[in-house]
């Protein structure tokens, strides 16, 4: 949006300056030209009058006397021809070329020509026609600097919006939302705060129920659990004794599956992307397989960007621990760890790439499918990690076979504002040390 403005304003400005400043200085031009053409005049009528009066009184009229109406000044005539009555002809000054010509006849019979030099007619057109050109600049220069402020202004507001707006859809249900003056941003801002509200009464009534759920499953289950290890103790029957244990371990992977139903809810409800640091993420995952690729032989090089991206805490750093684990067992030569901006949408991209043989043709379309491997591994590390990064609203793709190279796209913040101010509610949070997965999930050959 911000572009979009600069470049609406900037066109009005350039269209303005077309429409407006090249008439004006054309028109300029002529006015000087016209001027001087008039002054010129002027000046040879005045002339001619005052050779007439001479010659008519009996005065000598000779080069001395038309010397007086001829000067070296910019705009002033430069030459001066006269023709009298009985045919002398007497001329003063230099002839300019090119010049601009002024000639006016008397009625005693008196002929008179006058020049000025057309560079100087031309010197004082094109001043002015420098000082509407300056105009022009300025003009622009001050139009953009408006149109710089007023997008800074309407953007501002849009981007803290849509920031807050990302931090209620991850599940942070109380954003701190500020009125911006923009009658319509406001409006939105409103009934975000709105939705915001339902949401949580509707998230605080899913945990109540998990919480129930929890209590109401975990106490019968536990009550059979026991029921069946008495049976199992006390009988002596054989046969009940293997029904007892089998019937156990039924119950106990009811329970698991309990838990495991109970934690995904658990975790889909309290979980929310926030603010990272991927400085710090980078750093974490350097202290943690620097030395493993050392002892491998091998090089770790981390690129440290200075950005941040809106991602689960410790979920961004397992993706990564997942793809540098793949890289180390399954690539080969440097291992580069970097990211940088891409597109307007301000998305950052995360790379991970070796310089080894890279990944298999056979196996490139289903390398993030699960139990897909190239023989080392169950196959579910690639498959977790996407699962990961698409919870958080991004992508992860095998943007190169050969050598392998992996990208995280996550979503980023716009370099245009204050983090501070966009999103006061956020902040970027030091990840603690993920937990290394050796499920060796990247397929490769």
């Amino acid at each position: 949006m911000r572009r979009k403005l600069l470049q609406a304003t900037i066109s009005a400005l350039l269209v303005a300056v077309v429409l407006l400043g090249i008439p004006l200085g054309v028109a300029a031009a002529q006015l000087i030209y016209s001027d001087s053409e008039r002054n010129l005049d002027l000046r040879t009528t005045t002339a001619s009058r005052a050779i007439e009066v001479r010659y008519q009184l009996g005065d000598t009229i000779d080069e001395r006397t038309l010397e007086s109406f001829v000067s070296t000044a910019r705009g002033a005539p430069r030459y001066i021809f006269v023709t009298l009555p009985d045919g002398t002809e007497i001329s003063a000054g230099e002839q300019p070329s090119p010049a601009l010509t002024g000639t006016h006849y008397a009625d005693s019979g008196i002929y008179v020509v006058m020049s000025v030099a057309w560079w100087d007619v031309f010197l004082q057109a094109a001043q002015l026609v420098g000082l509407v050109l300056a105009v022009a600049i300025v003009a622009v220069v001050a139009g953009v600097a408006m149109a710089s402020w007023q997008a800074e202004r309407l953007s501002r507001p849009l981007v803290y919006l849509a920031a807050s707006a990302e931090q209620v859809g991850s599940g942070q249900t109380r954003p701190r939302l500020e009125r911006t003056g923009v009658e319509e941003i406001d409006m939105v801002a409103e009934e975000l705060s709105r939705s915001a509200d339902r949401m949580a009464a509707r998230l605080a009534a899913e945990r109540q129920f998990a919480s129930d759920a929890s209590h109401q499953l975990r106490t019968p289950l536990t009550a059979l659990t026991m029921r069946l290890e008495e049976i199992a103790m006390t009988t002596e029957r054989d046969d009940v004794r293997a029904e007892a244990e089998a019937s156990l371990e039924q119950v106990e992977r009811l329970v698991g599956v309990v838990d495991d139903l109970l934690g995904r809810s658990r975790k889909a409800l309290g979980a929310g992307t926030e603010l990272l640091s991927l400085d710090v993420v980078f750093e974490q995952q350097r202290e943690e397989w620097a030395a493993s690729f050392a002892k491998a032989g091998r090089t770790l090089v981390v690129e440290l960007t200075g950005t941040s991206v809106f991602a689960t805490p410790g979920g961004l750093a397992q993706v990564l621990a997942t793809l540098i684990e793949n890289s180390l067992h399954h690539g080969g030569g440097t291992t580069t760890v970097s990211a940088r901006e891409s597109g307007a949408s301000h998305a950052i991209v995360i790379e991970v790439r070796d310089e080894g043989d890279g990944v298999p043709d056979d196996l490139a379309p289903r390398i993030f499918e699960r139990e897909v491997t190239s023989g080392r591994g169950h196959g579910l590390g690639l498959a977790l990690a996407r699962d990961l990064v698409t919870a958080d609203g991004g992508r992860l793709e095998l943007s190169q076979r050969r050598p392998a190279v992996f990208s995280v796209f996550l979503q980023g913040v716009p370099h245009m504002v204050d983090l501070e101010k966009v999103v006061p509610h956020g902040r970027a949070v030091k990840q603690s040390r993920g937990r290394r997965r050796r499920d060796g999930g990247r397929a490769r050959g």
